[in-house]
């Protein structure tokens, strides 16, 4: 597995760098061809903060921890990370074998990100980021499944069911919401 690093308005050292690759190297274990790992490191009123979006198998994970210490926070994004490796894994096993299983990794390997652009308005407000992706249709399933892999509380897809632009997200009482859009 690759990990790259990035390091904002901080210096990364190399103990940091071989610390958090030893750890990240734990999750190969689970999927053996884990492509890359992209660790950003931070620091924010004392915070130390470390985020890292994982591609395994063309599935995206995502987790961010924010402690005092750069190295726990290390240890509790990787610990996350594992958690949504287990649960992914623990649902795609659960899925084997019927003839309507979502296949989520070959949905999102189809997921090509674009460009990114970033815009800020004229007096430092305003849309911030933009993010464009191509979408490929999805179940209302395999779009609940990418947003907990994410770990956003809302997704954007393109539901398989009624070709129509769909947003899912998540209610204040653990459930989910469903906005189905008439264009």
């Amino acid at each position: 597995m690759r990990v790259t690093y990035n390091g904002k308005s901080v210096h990364i050292t190399d103990r940091e760098r071989d610390y958090a690759e030893k750890k990240l190297q734990r999750l190969s274990r689970y999927f053996r061809t884990a492509r890359e790992a992209h660790v950003t490191h931070s620091v924010q009123r004392n915070w130390q903060i470390v985020e890292v979006q994982l591609d395994l198998d063309g599935v995206l994970l995502r987790a961010e921890e924010r402690t005092g210490d750069v190295m726990t926070s290390i240890d509790g994004v990787v610990e996350k990370l594992e958690n949504q490796v287990r649960r992914f894994k623990s649902k795609a096993l659960s899925h084997k074998g019927r003839a309507d299983a979502p296949t989520v990794a070959a949905a999102i390997a189809q997921l090509a990100e674009l460009p990114e652009e970033e815009t800020v308005g004229e007096n430092g407000h305003g849309l911030v980021r933009r993010k464009r992706f191509a979408i490929k249709p999805m179940s209302v399933e395999e779009a609940s499944l990418q947003m907990d892999l994410l770990n956003h509380d809302f997704f954007a897809f393109v539901n398989a069911e009624n070709d129509q632009v769909s947003i899912l997200y998540r209610r204040r009482d653990e459930g989910y919401g469903l906005l189905e859009l008439d264009l």
